[in-house]
């Protein structure tokens, strides 16, 4: 069962939730990993605190060229849909940070002149704490590819029994990359102007994609009827609600939110994850089937 959590905008809360449904599929039993998919800001263990055990570099595949085997057919050229191979005086000049890792360059070569070597892209960390494992990505500095590290983590812990995926925020590629082959997808929000706007972009992501999903309100009780109101005029289902709460941002602040929102608001997360349970036995019948 993969869960993801996502959000139109940044700072909604996503997660906290992650980790607190995290935290309380733990103690219900089950084996549970969180995996960070912000590669470009990761920060689920600053707050899951989990100690590292390992960390691996992560890499791409990128062409290189034999000077000596190519004949400047310009075959490599014409396939590369991102200019990331040109030719300048009839040799082949590559620029790996356009390479989107297609290899089609290689196997359009009529010479075999070009071959794949590994480009470094980042690292993928892996730690543990109280019954949920992780796993997390950092894009190295100055990347700016990040799904292809993002689908490098969700390679991470496939045995498990859940597995909860931290996406990033937004609606553009790197949280497409992310959601994609969700069995649920959460979508978190708040109560503002801005965090409406947001939902109504993630909620026609969700759709494309053909994602089962529902809405947390997370900060609910801010005042703004507008969200409600559409997600009831768009059919949109609203899982559960996490109070606005100081005593959360107390405990956010010093790094353990997810704890307090388990204590005080066991309940809402108890909704979100009996609003996932139905994707969870349709996935075991598929199966079965």
């Amino acid at each position: 069962m993969n869960i993801a959590v996502a959000s139109g905008k940044g700072g909604t809360g996503k997660t906290t939730i992650a980790l607190s449904l995290a935290r309380y599929i733990a103690h219900n039993g089950s084996r549970v990993a969180v995996l960070d998919c912000d590669v470009e800001e990761p920060n689920v263990n600053l707050f899951l605190g989990a100690a590292i055990e390992r960390t691996e570099r992560a890499g791409v595949p990128v062409p290189s060229v034999d000077p000596a085997a190519c004949t400047g057919c310009g075959a490599c050229e014409r396939i590369c849909a991102f200019s990331a191979i040109v030719l300048i005086n009839e040799r082949p000049l590559v620029l790996p940070d356009m390479c989107h890792s297609c290899g089609g360059c290689a196997l359009v070569c009529p010479t075999a002149a070009i071959t794949e070597v590994p480009k470094e892209i980042g690292d993928i960390e892996y730690g543990s704490r109280n019954g949920i494992d992780y796993a997390g990505g950092r894009l190295a500095i100055g990347g700016h590819l990040s799904p292809p590290l993002i689908n490098q983590v969700k390679r991470a812990y496939g045995s498990y029994d859940v597995r909860i995926l931290d996406c990033p925020p937004g609606t553009s590629c790197p949280v497409i990359e992310a959601a994609r082959g969700a069995d649920y997808l959460v979508l978190v929000t708040e109560p503002t102007p801005f965090g409406l706007n947001d939902l109504m972009l993630a909620v026609d992501m969700a759709r494309a994609m053909g994602l089962p999903f529902g809405v947390v309100i997370n900060r609910d009780g801010m005042g703004n009827a507008d969200l409600e109101r559409w997600c009831g005029e768009n059919d949109v289902r609203i899982v559960a609600r996490v109070p606005f709460d100081r005593r959360i941002a107390e405990e956010y602040s010093r790094g353990d939110c997810a704890s307090r929102i388990i204590e005080c608001y066991g309940e809402q997360i108890a909704l979100v994850a009996a609003a996932i349970a139905p994707a969870a036995n349709h996935d075991r019948g598929t199966h079965a089937g």
